[in-house]
């Protein structure tokens, strides 16, 4: 049991946070330590969550923060593959709400031939998540991580829940939370996968983006895109953790201890602009699994399908698979139009699907 003492100089540390305090590294990574293993008191725990974001964490206090998640929370898959390994996922909490665009990226890049560690979580702020995407296409999110190793090393593709890696206390608290903390930026920012060398991470805000990818490089991540994307007739303060068909994109890249920052159109992907309501989230998460099936499927195109499709070439880009966006984009709208990112879903299926054998 905590002693009183150790939960008064918690409250002490929470009101000198919503004071400006600025932690430390290491007093970062005992907060989120207990944080994560649940020793202190629920309503303790979110006070901290809370006043810490609305104080806007620094990228030192972010990688203390990390640091306890990665070494008290995270469980490994390991696989024996070569080369890149990639992840598209994106921090959620975005103002302009799509459709769920990185699961179905993430089966046209490795119809790609790009290897896919995919993880996500079920919604916490938005109509669905990964989860809740995938568990509609028939993943079992109940499966072993076994099975999601399993899956990338046959498939060439897996989805790894973060209710599943994430062992105790990060799913307890998405479990229980509705409202955005640090683990909306550390979330994407784990690597349950061990082999996983290359990331496309959509930011829920341009500044978060920089502060996503300046963590990548410090834990050696050795290439990763951050995108926030805008809409046309928007406020530039409403983006998507997305490449967006509706207008710029700023991105900052990370490639092999080098950060740039840029801003690219749909243009650069070959793509048309588009409005928002053409991307829009739909309004129940089975309605956006709909619309993921029938692009997969082949029964709908446009700008649904681009939208996918070049958010999958951005995964193709950093993984080196392609020398610019616009080549990275044939590629991906050629794996979806032959029906291979389908086949790849049915690939995943094999073992990770509902009615995969029970044994691993």
């Amino acid at each position: 049991m905590t002693q009183e003492h150790e939960l008064r100089a918690f409250g002490r540390l929470i009101s000198s946070i919503a004071s400006g305090h600025i932690m430390s590294r290491e007093e970062s990574y005992e907060a989120y330590r207990q944080v994560i293993l649940n020793l202190q008191p629920e309503l303790q725990q979110g006070a901290f969550l809370a006043a810490h974001l609305m104080r806007n964490p620094t990228t030192e206090e972010l990688s203390g923060a990390w640091d306890a998640l990665d070494r008290h929370d995270t469980a490994k898959i390991d696989v024996d593959l070569d080369g890149p390994v990639c992840d598209i996922v994106g921090t959620g909490s975005d103002k302009l709400k799509t459709l769920n665009c990185s699961s179905p990226a993430a089966l046209i890049a490795a119809a790609c031939g790009l290897p896919v560690a995919k993880k996500g979580a079920r919604l916490v702020t938005g109509v669905s998540g990964a989860s809740d995407i995938f568990e509609s296409l028939g993943i079992d999110l109940d499966h072993p991580l076994e099975r999601a190793a399993m899956s990338l090393e046959n498939a060439g593709i897996c989805y790894l829940p973060g209710e599943a890696f994430l062992k105790s206390g990060w799913a307890r608290l998405i479990g229980a939370m509705r409202f955005t903390s640090a683990f909306n930026i550390l979330g994407p920012l784990t690597r349950p996968c061990a082999q996983n060398n290359c990331a496309v991470i959509g930011a829920y805000a341009p500044e978060v983006s920089v502060q996503m990818i300046d963590i990548l490089a410090e834990i050696g991540m050795p290439a990763a895109l951050s995108p926030y994307g805008l809409a046309e007739g928007f406020d530039p303060s409403l983006g998507m953790d997305e490449f967006s068909l509706c207008g710029p994109t700023k991105v900052v890249e990370l490639r092999n201890g080098t950060i740039t920052s840029y801003e690219v159109t749909p243009e650069d992907f070959g793509m048309k602009q588009v409005p928002l309501e053409q991307i829009a989230s739909m309004k129940s998460g089975e309605e956006n699994a709909s619309v993921v099936l029938e692009v997969l499927q082949g029964k709908r195109g446009g700008a649904a399908a681009d939208f996918f499709c070049m958010n999958a070439a951005a995964a193709l880009y950093i993984a080196g698979m392609a020398k610019d966006y616009r080549k990275a984009t044939d590629m991906a709208c050629e794996a979806l139009e032959s029906g291979k990112a389908w086949e790849k879903l049915e690939a995943m299926l094999e073992y990770q699907g509902t009615d995969a054998l029970a044994e691993c």
